[in-house]
């Protein structure tokens, strides 16, 4: 928390240039008299009640300094939602496995796992754990000399000594709910819920719910070896699974499971819910092997319902082969949260591991440690999570899932012809849509606004004149032109979508702030803006293709479902060498064809920029 007083606050935008930046957004979308109107609606907005709602928004910030204009607006916009969190919100991220194949064992992962999450709470909580900074020039800011140095400037003023060398300190107050946190469900608003003082993990296998302490009295962390003999003791409990399994009412509606979880609580389970919403976190056993990438992603996005508590802050999911991923919950964080948190967990589990093949379990009595958890279920109870079950087992039939790796070049080639690996990626998604649908759609790519304090995320918005316009070349005009014109319009398209990553990485995007003014008009009671029931405002945040991007040592794959019934989810990474796209989808679109014209679109891209000639 060294940095976290002087963390600068996130700026509210001008509303000139929030209106600028949207219609810039609409233009690409909108035919020339659709854009008219939209135009239209903007300027009045931004003369007339927008102005005041702007004036309004600023005023609070400024008596808020202790946070950020989005936190709130943003909190209730996840709590408020009433769709299942899983496939909705719910993303994932799955583990590399352990370079040494010997450890990829379930029972040894999941010890060393749980062993290293562990510690990282415990240093995170003692107030050790490195501030999370974003370098942009390691050499001289990541080095052990201008550690020891900062640490000597008082918090107040430390984020300056940093911003000096180049270096941003990224906003931590998200992960104190990583661990002991559950977002309970509520009729019209859930709650965020977090108890510090548990010391009890919970483990799920085979939809059966156990819990044991991993802290003792003292605070400390129980011994290795006597975490293995608790999960080897739950591992070959051959116990059946429960008729009715429940945790699939945390995938259902949030009211409908609101009214089911009071009727659990009324029916004498206040106990062992209690366990469940305290538990350090939620560590999911499955007992099947992975057979393939599509079959990892479904495991890790959604799997079986009755073996994951989708409420929790996260779930550490751990397959019979070793494979492991991380299931998240996204109301209360960001992945740059989550992100950090396996980045630490792989590099300490597989540098440092606490037990290895031939470490033996404590001879311990684990059949009193571990408390397996029994629910009393009535018929509405019974009833509920039967109506859940078919409800979850129907939504997961429809969803597709598709990857791709592009081995034709990656960041080192893109970056030596000096454009940027993330605009290619972006590009290729706009060339490929055009090439399938023949249109331009509404387009999402998440920008993480930590370098600000409580900074959540910003939009921005890939598609644009420049996309359009160079899509439009490679898919319908190609013998139009010159292979250098193409390379042109790739540049053009990577300077544009560098400044708008760099302005929404500012806070300097536009949808977060008419997200609050909209906000702001509801909750005083105001009649709804012209402006927000334009049908072109609808369509913008109708995002069809919606997109996000990481890569980490850590890390094999990540994705996320689509967030409209006819739209694409697309987790992707662009390696040194390589590209990789994760694709889900509902029956409205394709996504197998969507990839292989993502795939096209690169290799076009890809031999442009070789400066070869390329047929359509």
């Amino acid at each position: 928390m060294h940095y976290q007083k002087s963390l600068p606050r996130l700026p509210v935008p001008k509303l000139e240039d929030t209106i600028s930046r949207y219609l810039n957004a609409q233009k690409p979308l909108l035919n020339d008299e659709q854009f008219r109107k939209t135009e239209e609606l903007a300027h009045a907005f931004e003369k007339g009640i927008g102005r005041e709602l702007h004036e309004q928004l600023v005023a609070q910030d400024n008596q808020n300094k202790h946070t950020s204009y989005i936190t709130g607006p943003w909190f209730d916009m996840y709590l408020k939602a009433r769709e299942p969190v899983v496939l909705n919100f719910n993303a994932f991220m799955s583990f590399n496995p352990d370079p040494k194949s010997e450890y990829n064992d379930q029972l040894i992962r999941a010890t060393n796992m749980t062993v290293s999450a562990i510690r990282f709470m415990k240093t995170f909580r003692a107030g050790y754990l490195e501030p999370e900074v974003f370098h942009l020039n390691p050499e001289k800011s990541d080095t052990e000399i201008f550690k020891k140095i900062i640490r000597f400037v008082p918090s107040s003023i430390s984020w300056f000594g940093a911003y000096m060398v180049n270096a941003y300190p990224l906003d931590m107050s998200q992960y104190f709910r990583l661990f002991n946190s559950t977002r309970i469900p509520k009729l019209n608003k859930d709650e965020l819920y977090t108890d510090e003082k548990a010391k009890h993990l919970l483990v799920l296998r085979n939809g059966n719910f156990y819990v044991f302490d991993v802290i003792d009295r003292d605070g400390n962390m129980l011994k290795p070896s006597e975490i293995q003999a608790h999960l080897k003791y739950i591992l070959s409990d051959n116990s059946p699974a429960p008729a009715f399994p429940l945790g699939y009412l945390t995938s259902e509606n949030r009211d409908t499971w609101a009214l089911l979880r009071k009727n659990l609580l009324e029916n004498g389970n206040e106990e062992a819910l209690q366990k469940v919403d305290s538990a350090m976190f939620c560590l999911s056993l499955d007992d099947f092997a992975i057979k393939d990438f599509v079959n990892l992603s479904h495991t890790m996005l959604h799997g079986d319902a009755a073996n994951r508590w989708y409420d929790k802050s996260f779930n550490l999911i751990i397959t019979k082969d070793g494979t492991a991923g991380i299931n998240f919950e996204h109301s209360w964080g960001d992945g740059v949260a989550v992100l950090r948190f396996q980045n630490e967990v792989f590099k300490d589990s597989t540098k440092t591991p606490a037990i290895s093949p031939q470490s033996q379990p404590a001879s311990v009595d684990s059949s009193r440690a571990v408390q397996k958890l029994d629910f009393k279920l009535n018929d509405a109870l019974k009833a509920g999570i039967t109506k859940a079950k078919q409800k979850f087992d129907a939504t997961v039939e429809s969803l597709s899932l598709n990857m791709i790796q592009f081995q034709e070049g990656g960041k080192e080639l893109l970056k030596q012809k000096k454009v940027s690996p993330d605009a290619v990626a972006q590009l290729a998604f706009q060339m490929a849509f055009l090439r399938l649908y023949d249109q331009t759609v509404a387009t999402y790519e998440s920008c993480s606004t930590a370098a600000f304090k409580h900074g959540r995320t910003e939009t921005i918005r890939p598609a644009s004149v420049h996309t359009k316009k160079c899509s439009e070349a490679f898919v319908k005009e190609l013998s139009k032109h010159s292979t250098e014109e193409l390379q042109n319009l790739i540049v053009e398209c990577s300077k544009y979508h560098g400044r708008l990553t760099k302005e929404a990485a500012m806070g300097q995007g536009f949808d977060r702030h008419l997200f609050s003014l909209r906000y702001l008009a509801l909750s005083k009671g105001l009649a709804l803006p012209d402006f927000y029931q334009d049908q072109a405002y609808a369509r913008i945040n109708h995002n069809i293709i919606s997109t996000s991007t990481l890569v980490s040592p850590a890390v094999q794959l990540g994705g996320f479902g689509p967030v409209v019934s006819d739209g694409f989810g697309v987790g992707y990474q662009v390696q040194d060498d390589w590209i990789g796209c994760n694709v889900s989808s509902y029956p409205a679109r394709n996504g197998k064809e969507f990839l292989q014209c993502i795939h096209k679109s690169l290799e076009d891209i890809f031999n442009v920029l070789k400066g070869k000639k390329i047929g359509s």
